[in-house]
């Protein structure tokens, strides 16, 4: 009987083995220097850009405020405006009887809060003012 194909053991030659060394090698170093190239490129731009951001800053500032701010109102106001037109749609669908989601559980508060209601008007209360 012989051996499994999956465990014979795969002897390369040392220069197929140095050869993806050697490549691995020269990718990594590649990236390497491409990294070193970007941060050095990031540094002299912002080099450059931080005197043009401090002299524009008191128009830039106040425009990116205002900015934020009309942004986040456009988004606020478009998400109360869909939660809105939901409860109104779920409303809509429990008044006209379509049994939408919730409405057995608000069914059931409703008798609770009835039922309660009813106990604490049949039940005497006794003041003391002193």
């Amino acid at each position: 009987m012989g051996e499994h194909p999956r465990h014979i053991a795969h002897h390369h030659p040392r220069s197929y083995q140095a050869g993806k060394a050697a490549t691995a090698a020269t990718a990594g170093g590649s990236l390497l220097v491409l990294s070193g190239l970007t941060l050095a490129g990031t540094v002299i731009a912002l080099t450059i850009a931080t005197p043009l951001l401090v002299i524009f800053s008191p128009v830039l500032v106040p425009a990116l405020i205002t900015v934020v701010l009309l942004i986040t109102g456009f988004l606020a106001s478009g998400g109360f405006g869909v939660a809105a037109i939901t409860v109104l749609s779920w409303m809509y669908r429990y008044m006209t009887g379509r049994h939408p989601p919730g409405a057995d559980l608000l069914d059931q508060v409703r008798m609770k809060l009835a039922s309660k209601a009813g106990l604490m008007k049949e039940k005497p209360e006794f003041v003391n003012f002193q």
